[in-house]
């Protein structure tokens, strides 16, 4: 979308957005304002990426600013959560390395969040017989009842938060992110920002 300072182009709705194209900048959220600010300087540079990735960014940020109540009450972070979740729904041991992979984080976070999680019981590791340099992970049954007792009440604050879009929205959303993380998944790997091309 081309970043202007005027009215509604042609062909846009009442709202000033056109039909396929980004959301219309004069909505009240914070990346509005921004988007707003940046056409005032560069009025000739296309801001919709940022009104797609911008609005993504601030969604995940308050996200976690809010912290989930069920996790907290559990004293459990989300990503500790996560790695406790691959756990369950996988079925089986994991490799610290599977572990970073299944919850997307550094295998030094990873190793932190083993750590702490055996410490409270919550999982337990077992060297391998044939290579003492790898470890396996499993929930301990303190680990997978906590895990089964959190995600009914944890799916019940998802659905709460989400509440704020009707059930079509909540599906064309879904959908819509599922296309970009696929595709994303797809290129993210061979793709490096500001390498030469």
């Amino acid at each position: 979308m081309t970043a202007t300072n005027g009215g509604p182009k042609p062909g846009s709705d009442a709202t000033g957005t056109r039909p396929g194209a980004g959301t219309d900048p004069a909505r009240g959220d914070t990346v509005s304002a921004v988007v707003r600010q940046w056409r005032a300087v560069h009025p000739e540079l296309d801001t919709g990426p940022m009104e797609v990735i911008g609005r993504i960014n601030r969604c995940a940020a308050l996200l976690q600013q809010a912290e989930d109540a069920p996790l907290r009450r559990a004293g459990l972070s989300r990503a500790e959560f996560d790695l406790l979740g691959a756990l369950r729904r996988t079925g089986h041991e994991l490799t610290p390395g599977e572990l970073a992979r299944e919850t997307f984080s550094s295998g030094a976070a990873v190793t932190k969040r083993i750590k702490q999680l055996t410490e409270r019981g919550l999982v337990e590791r077992r060297g391998d017989t044939r290579d003492r340099r790898v470890a396996h992970v499993r929930l301990t049954d303190t680990g997978r009842d906590l895990v089964d007792g959190i995600l009914p009440e944890q799916l019940a604050y998802e659905t709460a938060v989400l509440s704020v879009l009707d059930p079509a929205g909540q599906g064309e959303l879904a959908g819509l992110l599922a296309e970009l993380l696929s595709r994303l998944e797809g290129r993210m790997s061979g793709l490096r920002v500001g390498a030469p091309g």
